[in-house]
């Protein structure tokens, strides 16, 4: 079984923001593949559902953002699931509007949700970010986390939601490198595995080395300048 954890804050008030973008993904998977209706359950608003022919339990903790992990880590615990079936997806302030990146583990970046997942539910889960981008200025981040997403944004935010959920199945399949790349494509970017590689250079050679390997001029065999090069150096077939 794998549980997809969608972050945000409960409540109307806070369904556009940015920081909710984890919810709107769980929506958005919720809405593609037929999952039971939401219901309330460790502490959370749950569904079950089918990806990839294996169960899946869509999560969006209600516990506000901060404490997502006390939602998560009791549904963990109840299905006795270890890390490595978790997938939390949530809001990136230092990824540009659009970009995502999938990994296991590493540090929380100081987002309250992840570093509360962190805590309750251990640090060895998949993580998928999805970029909002930063105002630029430390003052501002609160108000644009907490705040909604612009007419502009859906330029990008509807391909990424919608591409992740008609995908969300290469979740189950852990085919993490390939959904990144659709991703990347949904949003007019380029896809990993079509980057041109770098041409690769021959291995640096000392001057010695280039010096032996180039050419030799080649030796007059006729004439007055033949004739004095064999009285200096002899004939070799002598």
């Amino acid at each position: 079984m794998l549980i997809i954890a969608g972050l945000g804050n409960p409540g109307s008030k806070y369904a556009g923001n940015r920081h909710n973008i984890g919810f709107m993904a769980a929506d958005a998977i919720h809405r593609r593949h037929g999952f039971s209706p939401w219901s309330k359950k460790f502490k959370a608003e749950i569904s079950e559902g089918e990806l990839g022919g294996e169960k899946v339990l869509l999560i969006k903790p209600q516990t506000y953002m901060n404490l997502s992990g006390e939602a998560v880590g009791e549904a963990m615990r109840f299905y006795k699931l270890q890390p490595s079936d978790l997938v939390a997806i949530y809001d990136e302030l230092d990824l540009p509007p659009g970009k995502a990146r999938l990994k296991i583990g590493g540090g929380n970046g100081g987002h309250n949700g992840i570093r509360s997942l962190d805590a309750h539910c251990g640090k060895d889960y998949r993580r998928l970010r999805l970029g909002i981008g930063h105002p630029g200025v430390k003052e501002l981040v609160q108000h644009h986390v907490l705040g909604d997403f612009a007419k502009a944004d859906q330029v990008w935010l509807q391909p990424l939601l919608e591409t992740l959920a008609d995908n969300a199945n290469m979740l189950v399949r852990k085919e993490d490198s390939q959904l990144m790349n659709k991703l990347a494509l949904a949003v007019g970017g380029k896809a990993e595995e079509d980057k041109p590689k770098p041409e690769k250079k021959p291995a640096a050679q000392s001057h010695i080395h280039q010096a032996r390997n180039h050419a030799q001029p080649k030796l007059p065999a006729t004439g007055p300048m033949a004739e004095m090069l064999k009285k200096i150096f002899g004939n070799k077939s002598e």
